[in-house]
């Protein structure tokens, strides 16, 4: 008897501490959740039709060409194609998803003689950046139309290749070459045209200075020209046609 109730009261001591302890835990847990905030669930952001930036009273939207700051100051501002504008719920933290254009330096080929001051490489780079960082807009012409410009400001730029940034690969890679160099023409510099084969040439790959150049008539080349067609004065060719010799890049 006396064992029986030994072993009764041995049970109900190990049950009630059992109790008190899965008391605890569960006090516990009820705390710490408590003490833990709920995360608040991300404002859905939004698109924009437009936007305008404060610091330079630009209006922009998606199709334009803009001019965004560097990281580096030294360097030259960045150019790139707005895709898309988007900002948070209130309408604040503006972000422009841009294409990137490259310029010739930032190339993996680097620049070289053909690429005109003003050319940038349109390339398959896509980024999210803050609005903030845009410093101005830009034009960005097809090759054709710059070449028809009467003049070229500082935001004109041009484009004739599209870029692969990783690869280092041109779209298209085969243009029009001209001259006894075959190079791609350059609208930076002055070229003259033969008028018997319509071929453009520098002056001087055709021995001739650029005052020469700018004081002719006429000109045919070598291959072109007989006796009493070589000296040409008076007068300069202003323009400029593309289509002839094909190269690649």
């Amino acid at each position: 008897m006396k064992k029986s109730l030994f072993i009764i009261i041995i049970f109900f001591s190990w049950f009630f501490s059992l109790k008190i302890l899965s008391i605890s835990f569960l006090s516990l847990f009820l705390r710490q959740t408590k003490s833990t905030p709920m995360a608040k669930p991300k404002a859905p952001r939004r698109t924009l039709d437009s936007y305008t930036v404060k610091h330079i009273n630009k209006t922009v939207k998606a199709g334009d060409c803009v001019l965004m700051r560097p990281s580096d100051p030294a360097k030259p501002s960045y150019v790139a194609k707005i895709e898309r504008i988007e900002a948070d719920g209130r309408g604040t933290n503006v972000k422009v998803h841009v294409r990137w254009y490259y310029r010739p330096e930032e190339s993996i080929g680097g620049r070289r003689q053909f690429h005109g001051s003003k050319e940038v490489f349109l390339s398959d780079h896509f980024d999210l950046q803050s609005a903030d960082t845009i410093e101005g807009k830009c034009t960005v012409h097809s090759f054709k139309s710059y070449t028809k410009l009467d003049a070229v400001g500082n935001d004109d730029f041009f484009c004739r290749f599209e870029y692969n940034s990783s690869t280092g690969a041109f779209n298209p890679d085969r243009v029009a070459v001209y001259c006894k160099c075959e190079m791609p023409y350059n609208p930076d510099d002055l070229m003259v045209q033969c008028e018997g084969c319509s071929d453009w040439f520098h002056p001087a790959c055709i021995n001739m200075s650029a005052e020469e150049a700018k004081r002719l008539d006429h000109f045919y080349c070598e291959n072109c020209s007989s006796e009493g067609q070589k000296k040409l004065q008076n007068s300069h060719t202003a323009s400029r046609h593309l289509d002839t010799k094909i190269g690649r890049v």
